[in-house]
């Protein structure tokens, strides 16, 4: 067999794998915040919800019935940025806005959060330490590895090609 053929099926197992990877593994939804839309059975297919706690100046602390009714969900919660803009993270000291993202994660759920995923996956090495020193980082591979799903249906893939893939 030549060495192009073998590469070919070496890689077409590596697809495979992955596939089986994301299936088996807990699927996720980024951009949980009363300001997204999110629809129903996105919500339904996803194990973990990236809540953003302060979108365009509304903290999720000050609307209780969404809080409740995110905690009646049953699904695990994680900090997802502060407000949701691109590069809130990626420059300069972001600790006051990871600060008070937990704090209004804390008065909406009632406990802290333990884990972290930045907007965009984008974020600095100085808040990657700050972040890593407070909870767990999800990073490129946790989106490699398990279905991430956006509300509003605005991630790199859309959500019905995370749901085939």
């Amino acid at each position: 067999m030549k060495l192009v053929q073998k590469m070919i099926i070496f890689i077409l197992g590596l697809i495979v794998l992955l596939f089986f990877i994301r299936l088996v593994l807990p699927s996720q939804v980024d951009d949980v915040t009363p300001g997204i839309y999110c629809e129903e059975e996105i919500l339904d297919k996803a194990d973990v919800y990236y809540v953003v706690p302060n979108f365009e100046g509304e903290s999720i602390s000050e609307n209780l019935e969404w809080c409740s009714m995110i905690l009646d969900s049953e699904k695990e919660l994680a900090l997802h940025g502060y407000e949701h803009t691109y590069q809130e993270f990626e420059s300069g000291d972001a600790s006051l806005k990871l600060d008070n993202g937990i704090e209004i994660f804390e008065e909406c759920f009632g406990y802290s959060p333990e884990r972290f995923k930045a907007p965009n996956l984008a974020i600095n090495s100085e808040n990657k330490k700050l972040v890593k020193s407070q909870m767990e980082l999800d990073g490129i591979f946790n989106q490699v590895f398990h279905k991430v799903y956006h509300c509003s249906d605005s991630g790199v893939f859309s959500n019905r090609f995370v749901s085939l893939f």
